[in-house]
């Protein structure tokens, strides 16, 4: 993967003066199942290439008003041990802007770890959409698993919102159960009213430093079947986008970041296709809430054709 990737087909603003910063990462070493995360974050800003700026949903262009710069590639040459990639990923992320939207694009899970850690070093909360608990010590010898990057976060002492999980193992339902600092909404309990009414609730109750980390296997593999481990089951698209805007609007916590992760390109292109655009709800939606709507029109598409 080559170094010049753009999204949107819009032309990257200099890192200095970004309002996104967009990290693809397309690490894979631990994928169990469907290989192919390591080419998620190429087919993203691929298919980022169709859509519209306009987003309908918050009824504005944010590349008119928002600068977007897609990072250089974080390379993994296989020359690197697993700690010392993680490390290097750890000291690419800490030197960023504190002030953009910072967005990573995986790869396999297990790249979570270190940017929470790089990002949030004073603790905080973890919002994650996944079908797996992804709370294993170690998996297959290894603590850098694409099963444990929760337990490495939960190790850290920060606490863990779980939304949409439907598999994990024995010894990870009983210790996420005796762990008041983690919080597990099963994918079946949010089925039901009360359930969807309590996360939502709890969502909008965070304070501080907050991190969100979207699995796509979290939704229903009918509507994005390209992911590392499918599961059935699953968030809607709209359910999904309902707990990304309920963490973004939330204008009391302080965003660090967002990873998009184990999306596996697949034929159709659809898997793809609502990976980018989840992307650019993303930012819509923060865009919106920081008020750039308000600011000039000097964002990315200054200067460009909109046919």
């Amino acid at each position: 993967m080559h170094q010049a990737y753009q999204f949107l087909s819009l032309p990257n603003s200099p890192i200095t003066e970004a309002d996104v910063l967009i990290l693809p990462v397309p690490y894979e070493r631990t994928v169990t199942y469907n290989k192919g995360t390591c080419n998620g974050p190429e087919a993203i800003l691929a298919a980022s290439e169709q859509l519209e700026f306009y987003e309908e949903d918050k009824s504005w262009c944010p590349t008119e008003y928002m600068k977007l710069s897609v990072l250089p590639t974080v390379i993994d040459d296989n020359q690197l041990g697993e700690e010392d990639f993680h490390l290097k990923l750890y000291n690419i992320v800490e030197k960023l802007s504190d002030e953009a939207l910072f967005i990573a694009l995986g790869g396999e899970h297990s790249i979570t770890p270190e940017m929470v850690f790089a990002r949030m070093q004073n603790g905080g909360t973890v919002v994650q959409i996944d079908a797996h608990a992804d709370y294993r010590p170690s998996y297959h010898g290894s603590i850098y698993n694409h099963a444990c990057p929760m337990y490495r976060i939960r190790q850290k002492g920060y606490e863990l919102i779980q939304i949409g999980i439907r598999s994990l193992h024995a010894s990870e339902a009983t210790a996420l159960q005796l762990d008041s600092g983690i919080s597990t909404y099963f994918d079946r309990q949010l089925q039901q009213a009360t359930y969807w009414k309590n996360l939502l609730n709890q969502l909008e109750q965070l304070r501080g430093d907050v991190w969100l980390t979207i699995d796509m296997d979290g939704f229903d593999p009918s509507l994005i079947a390209g992911v590392g481990t499918p599961q059935p089951g699953g968030l809607s698209w709209y359910q999904g986008l309902d707990i990304i805007e309920g963490v973004i609007n939330n204008n009391k916590i302080n965003l660090r970041g967002i990873d998009i992760v184990e999306l596996v390109p697949e034929p159709s292109c659809v898997s793809d296709m609502m990976t980018a655009k989840l992307v650019q709800k993303c930012f819509s939606y923060w865009g919106k809430m920081k008020g750039f709507d308000k600011k000039p029109k000097n964002g990315s598409q200054s200067g460009i054709k909109d046919e």
